[in-house]
């Protein structure tokens, strides 16, 4: 599946003077969205970068692959708050990714995945009025949008609190960035496929008419960058990205499907922003920008 990339309304050299000489903390970095861009910050002139993770063998791979001066491997977790506390000292920004996904290990570990995903941000959200930073970018997803999962709503509580900071905290700019599907991601539907192709089996289809928003990973993380340059006070930030039938995906790789039927809480089709979001929103460019609503 090919699509074309997001024009950057971002110059490089304007990137390149917002990123110069800055110590950046991912957390979650050694994720598949973490570790893609970390790759890619390592192309602008940083001073370093703070890979934050909980998962002692993926910080191993992404030193391996990257072999770089410039990256600290931090292995912790974001509910031990004297750990977040220590990665977040002097940090000029910081970009959220850690969380928990999977629908149905989270559904299943509701307690975890509160705690994760709203008791932890809560943490980076207290030491970034601690500490400063210039900037703190959260990582939401567009299963927010009318929230059917209780991953959902743990994300769509995250999306508030950092609006909440954007609008209160004034020594340190905030927003969400929502996203759809990337593709490259660790767990999606892809490697699901890609294993049952291997083993002649057939592709999992939910329903025949569902429907998802993809891009690629590239697409992600300089989608991202372009935000760091733009974030202001606590918005939302959506890039524009293609809807695509689940069925015409895998007709792609193969013709031979069954369906499974939807899981808890799982929807026909996902929305990135709904209409009335769109009445609070800038329309700019590659993203719809939704002004802080708190």
């Amino acid at each position: 599946m090919k699509q074309k990339k997001n024009k950057k309304m971002t110059s490089e050299l304007t990137i390149k003077n917002e990123l110069k000489n800055k110590i950046i903390l991912i957390t979650g970095g050694a994720g598949s969205i973490g570790s893609a861009l970390t790759a890619e910050l390592l192309n602008y002139p940083v001073r370093s970068i703070r890979v934050f993770d909980n998962d002692e063998h993926s910080l191993f791979q992404l030193k391996q692959s990257l072999n770089n001066s410039k990256i600290d491997l931090l292995l912790g977790d974001i509910l031990d708050k004297d750990r977040v506390d220590y990665a977040m000292k002097d940090v000029d920004i910081v970009i959220h990714t850690a969380a928990l996904k999977n629908i149905e290990i989270t559904e299943y570990n509701p307690l975890q995945t509160i705690d994760t995903n709203v008791n932890g941000t809560v943490n980076l959200l207290k030491m970034a009025i601690k500490h400063n930073p210039k900037k703190f970018i959260n990582i939401s997803t567009d299963k927010v949008v009318e929230s059917s999962t209780l991953y959902a709503t743990t994300k769509q509580i995250g999306e508030r609190l950092t609006s909440w900071a954007g609008k209160h905290m004034k020594n340190t700019k905030f927003a969400t960035i929502r996203f759809g599907n990337v593709i490259e991601t660790r767990g999606n539907v892809f490697e699901v496929w890609k294993k049952q192709s291997e083993n002649n089996q057939p592709l999992s289809i939910t329903d025949p008419k569902m429907k998802r928003y993809f891009f690629h990973m590239d697409e992600a993380t300089n989608f991202i960058i372009q935000c760091i340059v733009q974030m202001k006070t606590g918005e939302i930030m959506i890039p524009k990205m293609k809807l695509y039938k689940i069925k015409d995906l895998a007709t792609k790789i193969s013709k031979k499907q069954k369906i499974i039927g939807f899981r808890q809480g799982e929807k026909l089709q996902e929305v990135l922003i709904t209409d009335e979001e769109k009445k609070n929103a800038q329309n700019r460019g590659n993203m719809w920008v939704i002004k802080q609503y708190l």
